[in-house]
């Protein structure tokens, strides 16, 4: 038997699939698992979404299209980012993509050599270390500290840049932590990538995820997305469409294009009726994400003080997201360690910090998109478990 391609062996996946593997022999055991794992909201896509695809389904748009996207999803794009970063990016800097997760391949793709760094944050979606090595490119993680909530700072960035550095990752609000970095501190890092010439990836997933009005704010609307920083969004977590797969980048003329013919060559196209249902989201009644975001809230506030209630545990309270990281390092265990008890003597499905990065031991990820009962049965079980630590 031949072996596989050494490209093939740089595929690292996501280590948070092991845990899932795990909760569904536990389940199919008979256990009842609170979910506080994966980050995917419990709420159904609202109705006028939905709709907006029958209808492009029923009107026969079933065929291909543009690989840069449907003209009107690009224009709502524009008008979109125009309204919340305070610039309108011209039409060739507008792409459509199937899912914001592979815009991070598509970008690495084309912008990094291999043998080339990428500077990522630690912790930090675990997709970004996995593009990387794909790519043939090193991942140089830079550390995002507990001490000030896990918000980036270029100080703790500059000291890793070397002459193979290309391209720094962002995320804010960010996964694993919920850390919405400020704009000064935002505009210290856009300084440090110009000094440094780096182009800027800004995974902005979770930026109408945020819970105090007037926080967001987007390193894009420095160079508006013209020269170094290459914005990408995405429909699923927000607008609860994570099974849509349906995201956009906003870039760089030059490198929208490149990205556009990579994404023709691996997918030709993104489907019409679900552009439509982007088109809906933006456009449409917004009432559904805001009831959303005030359950969102309910829930943090619930999860976050009930664990800081817990002796030993200390959790920040997260700006954006769906996510609550707290410290657990008191107990002794190591992330995995803690973990592992949380579901076997718990009953609760939570991630090791460690999945994250090595800035990530000593935490646990838990995701608040799971009903207030549910988060309080969770709660319940991890008090009673962490007494017998």
């Amino acid at each position: 038997m031949r072996e596989i391609a050494a490209n093939a062996a740089l595929i690292q996946g996501q280590p948070m699939f092991k845990v899932i593997d795990k909760v569904k022999q536990l389940e199919a055991q008979g256990r009842h698992i609170v979910h506080l794992e994966i980050g995917d909201p419990d709420f159904t896509t609202p109705r006028h979404i939905v709709e907006a695809a029958k209808q492009s389904l029923d009107l026969g748009e079933t065929h291909y299209g543009s690989s840069w996207g449907l003209a009107d999803f690009v224009e709502t794009m524009r008008q979109a980012t125009h309204k919340s970063r305070g610039f309108l990016p011209d039409v060739n800097q507008v792409l459509v993509t199937p899912g914001a997760n592979i815009s991070i391949f598509y970008a690495i793709f084309c912008l990094v050599n291999p043998g080339q760094e990428v500077l990522v944050p630690n912790p930090g979606f675990p997709t970004y270390l996995s593009s990387i090595s794909m790519c043939g490119a090193t991942a140089v993680p830079y550390p995002l500290h507990d001490k000030n909530g896990f918000r980036m700072r270029a100080a703790d960035i500059e000291p890793l840049i070397t002459p193979r550095t290309r391209l720094l990752i962002i995320n804010s609000p960010q996964n694993p932590t919920g850390a919405i970095t400020e704009p000064e501190h935002l505009k210290e890092i856009y300084e440090l990538a110009e000094k440094h010439d780096l182009y800027i990836y800004s995974d902005e997933i979770y930026s109408r995820m945020v819970y105090e009005e007037g926080r967001f704010f987007s390193i894009s609307s420095l160079d508006e997305a013209r020269e170094r920083v290459i914005l990408s969004n995405g429909f699923s977590k927000a607008f609860a469409m994570t099974g849509w797969r349906l995201g956009s980048v906003i870039a760089p003329k030059v490198i929208a294009e490149r990205m556009m013919m990579l994404l023709q060559t691996t997918s030709s196209c993104v489907s019409a009726f679900v552009q439509r249902a982007g088109i809906a989201a933006i456009e449409g009644d917004q009432s559904p994400v805001q009831e959303m975001m005030a359950t969102y809230r309910r829930r943090r506030d619930l999860l976050v003080n009930g664990l800081n209630a817990i002796p030993g545990m200390a959790c920040h309270l997260p700006g954006g997201a769906f996510y609550a990281f707290p410290n657990i390092s008191s107990f002794g265990l190591s992330s995995e360690e803690f973990a592992d008890v949380m579901l076997e003597k718990a009953n609760v499905a939570l991630l090791p910090g460690s999945n994250f990065g090595s800035q990530g031991e000593g935490f646990v990820r838990m995701v608040y998109a799971s009903s207030e009962a549910n988060i309080q049965l969770a709660l319940e079980r991890i008090a009673e478990a962490c007494r017998h630590l």
